[in-house]
């Protein structure tokens, strides 16, 4: 029984630990294969995301151990570890006593049932009859968010893999699925039939587009010929900042998809009462502009995701619509092996019957020449926009990301040369780096912080960053260093944003390190007027 929850372990640090894709998929295939019934299937809905266990949180794993430990040492374990799993695992000191570790299975059943009260005491028995991996793997299961480098969609193509199955089939039926996914793992190894879960208005798998590869890069195997886009070929939309979403329709049923299948209805109830239609639609979700006609900046649509519940001035103040890309139903009608060309006739057709305030048409951009397109991609009619969507006229909607048929050209990045001010230890395998780094421009003689960024930079240059910081910390405030302000760190962003949550007035759009000037003094780092004037661009 021991060895169940072992394997779980084992797997979720394996994992970790294992940088390449095909590596991860390797392993996912070999646990499901050798793990029971049902321990494989609330393995996969950890790692999907679908497993939530409410009955304990990580204020109350926080106070377990500093039980057991003298707190002040706890404390400054956790500030030196970063990360509440690992920290927990190492230091916890354990009772002897006959402690049994039920497998991974009885763990989550008795969570899905177990009180608040209840909750503790029963963790901490597990931790008792655990070593330090076991540990780890427990406390990550019951406070979520494995970050391991597993996405859902990864999860799932492994299993596809497992099967010998395409990973649409596995997507058109997961939202009719839960944990431990008896049926699908029955099916995909050949004991029964696919299932065929009575839910209404399902996911159909999102088709994807490729980037649009610079001329600079053409020597790239994935470089498309420029001279392939002509107007005979391709349409072109704009590429709004917003999030991609899949709107669904069947009886009574509606639905508000993301690209990765999340279901996120609840969220917006009064794009829900507007759809009043019978099909799918694929397109942007966005936040209407304060003038009722434009579009909001991401920044107002980041204030409706992610929300348990919505309030009506919520949705007075930030209105949601439907900007429609494509129609993969039309009532019961299957389109999607239609052209592109004719589900866009159709879709035109559909919205002069369904359209609204909440629901309108992405408007086609004319093709002409490569070079036209290529000034319209750099200076989009408003900020919103990211770039374009360039179609094949007679591609099919095709799930996944299939070559030659969809691209994406967005708009180069903006860069800023600002100088790191704040740094804080990453999580899971960048536990024991400062990796989160808060950077900073001029505004007069002193330096403001204007964004946050994880990622941009290669193992050696995070070493480096990482010894930085700890010889040049000024202060400390809990898990973030302030330190000496002479590094210059070239940053790439999408665009920019006025808000009045930030100290500068301003937030970036995906801040992302784009290189370290190492050669470049503090002093000559951009001020905060250069980021201001591109607001008015």
């Amino acid at each position: 029984m021991y060895l169940c929850m072992q394997a779980f372990a084992e797997l979720l640090e394996r994992l970790l630990l294992t940088p390449s894709r095909n590596g991860k998929l390797h392993l996912l295939k070999s646990y499901f294969a050798s793990a029971p019934d049902p321990d494989r299937g609330f393995a996969l809905g950890a790692l999907t995301g679908e497993l939530d266990l409410k009955s304990i949180k990580p204020a109350a794993i926080r106070t377990l151990a500093e039980e057991r430990i003298d707190p002040v040492l706890f404390a400054m374990s956790y500030d030196y570890v970063g990360d509440l799993a690992d920290t927990v695992s190492l230091v916890w000191q354990g009772e002897r006593g006959a402690n049994r570790t039920p497998p991974l299975s009885e763990i989550v059943e008795t969570l899905e049932t177990a009180t608040r009260a209840e909750a503790p005491r029963l963790v901490a028995g597990w931790l008792d009859g655990l070593d330090a991996t076991g540990r780890w793997a427990l406390l990550k299961l019951i406070m979520g968010g494995l970050r391991i480098g597993v996405s859902a969609r990864m999860a799932k193509m492994a299993l596809a893999e497992f099967g010998s199955v395409d990973i649409t089939e596995i997507e058109e039926i997961w939202h009719g699925l839960s944990p431990p996914y008896i049926s699908l793992f029955d099916w995909l190894e050949g004991r029964a039939e696919r299932p065929s879960p009575d839910i209404a208005a399902p996911f159909r798998p999102v088709m994807l587009a490729h980037p649009l590869i610079p001329k600079a890069d053409r020597d790239n195997p994935d470089a498309v010929d420029p001279g392939l886009i002509t107007p005979d070929a391709f349409a072109a939309e704009w590429k709004y900042d917003g999030i991609r979403i899949q709107a669904s329709v069947e009886g009574t049923t509606r639905r508000i998809y993301t690209r990765t299948g999340d279901d996120i209805s609840h969220t917006f109830p009064d794009v829900l009462a507007a759809m009043d239609f019978e099909g799918t639609l694929d397109g942007e979700l966005l936040i209407r502009a304060e003038d009722g006609d434009g579009v909001a900046p991401f920044n107002a649509l980041q204030q409706r995701l992610n929300r348990k519940t919505v309030t009506k001035r919520q949705m007075e103040t930030h209105p949601a619509f439907i900007r429609a890309y494509d129609i993969l139903h039309d009532g019961t009608r299957d389109l999607r092996s239609l052209t592109f060309r004719e589900r866009r006739a159709g879709l035109e057709d559909f919205i002069v019957r369904h359209g609204s305030t909440r629901l309108d048409l992405s408007p086609l951009v004319p093709v002409t020449t490569l070079a036209d397109l290529d000034a319209h991609r750099m200076a989009p009619p408003a900020p919103e926009i990211e770039g374009l969507m360039l179609k094949r006229w007679d591609s099919a909607y095709i799930a996944g990301r299939p070559a030659g048929l969809w691209y994406k050209w967005k708009r180069d990045p903006f860069l800023v040369d600002a100088v790191l001010l704040y740094a804080q230890r990453g999580h899971g395998k960048r536990s024991g780096f400062y990796s989160d780094f808060t950077f900073g421009v001029w505004k007069g003689d002193t330096l403001t912080p204007v964004g946050k960024a994880y990622f941009g930079f290669t193992d050696e240059e995070l070493k480096e960053l990482d010894k930085f910081v700890r010889e040049n910390t000024i202060e400390r405030f809990g898990p973030v260093r302030s330190v000496t302000p002479e590094i210059v760190l070239e940053v790439a962003f999408e665009g920019l944003q006025r808000s009045v949550r930030h100290k500068s007035g301003i937030a970036m759009r995906f801040p992302r390190i784009h290189r370290i000037r190492w050669d470049k003094p503090a002093a000559e780092a951009d001020r905060l007027e250069t980021l201001e004037a591109l607001l008015s661009e």
